[in-house]
């Protein structure tokens, strides 16, 4: 039974992040820039590539790295169909950057918690990813730019979900006590 819920927990995990990463490719190719901010711009798939890159935590934790690795890739190989080549080559080579330096990161601060862990591998990967892929897919570096797609990965799509899984953690107990006849 374990190793059902172990696997099936993998598999979810990876296809959860695969899919995020083909979001975010196809959301950019058919909608580029929106505005996150007054003031700041983000590709329409800003959203989808910080929820990967908290995907990508789960999928390490429940498969291990080579499998974060060979779902970039089949997340690369989607999105050159599913968007544009250019932009899946943007994409791999900013999740590969991003996934080395969550190896440095998060790994070694995943036995200190999960949200600490979390959040350091992703801001450093946030930043890592925005700048990798809007000067390979194009989008030039500028402040607004990186600006509001740091404010879209790490505020909306790292932040806001962490709180609420500790939210989840809080309300609902680890070992709930069983009365007698249930």
């Amino acid at each position: 039974m374990a190793n059902r819920r172990t696997y099936a927990t993998a598999a979810i995990a990876i296809g959860a992040y695969i899919a995020a990463i083909v979001a975010a490719n196809w959301l950019t190719a058919h909608y580029g820039l929106i505005p996150v901010l007054p003031g700041l711009l983000v590709t329409a798939g800003t959203y989808s590539a910080g929820l990967a890159l908290l995907l990508r935590d789960a999928v390490q934790d429940a498969a291990g790295r080579l499998a974060v690795l060979v779902a970039i890739s089949v997340g690369g190989a989607v999105s050159w169909v599913m968007s544009t080549p250019a932009l899946a080559v943007a994409s791999v080579a900013a999740f590969l950057v991003s996934e080395l330096s969550d190896m440095a990161v998060y790994a070694p601060l995943r036995r200190k918690g999960w949200a600490r862990a979390v959040l350091a591998s992703n801001l450093v990967g946030s930043v890592l990813d925005t700048v990798v892929f809007l000067a390979l897919a194009g989008f030039g570096l500028t402040v607004a730019g990186v600006a509001g797609q740091l404010v879209g990965k790490v505020l909306w799509a790292t932040l806001l979900p962490i709180v609420m899984v500790k939210a989840v953690q809080r309300a609902v107990p680890r070992n709930p006590i069983h009365t007698a006849g249930t």
